[in-house]
């Protein structure tokens, strides 16, 4: 295992997330049968994902053709 300081593993920063037991408990097993080390590395993943997949849907909603497809949704173009 990589050794750690204060700044965490090769010197990159890190904080605590408190998650429910059970919820951690089921993440636990859910990574059983993966390339995850930890749980702790699969919700980092799961994180990263997420913070991506909006970071495209915002810079996709300030194209005019995100914009227009937006107003669409919302019953504003026809």
């Amino acid at each position: 295992m990589s050794k750690r300081n204060a700044k965490g593993v090769a010197g990159r920063k890190y904080t605590t997330i408190t998650i429910p037991k059970p919820l951690f408990e089921k993440l636990e097993e859910q990574i059983s049968d993966t390339g995850f080390s930890s749980v702790s590395d699969y919700i980092t993943y799961v994180l990263r994902e997420l913070v991506s997949e909006l970071n495209e849907k915002e810079s996709a909603g300030k194209t005019k053709e995100g914009v227009v497809r937006k107003l669409k949704s919302l019953g504003y173009v026809g």
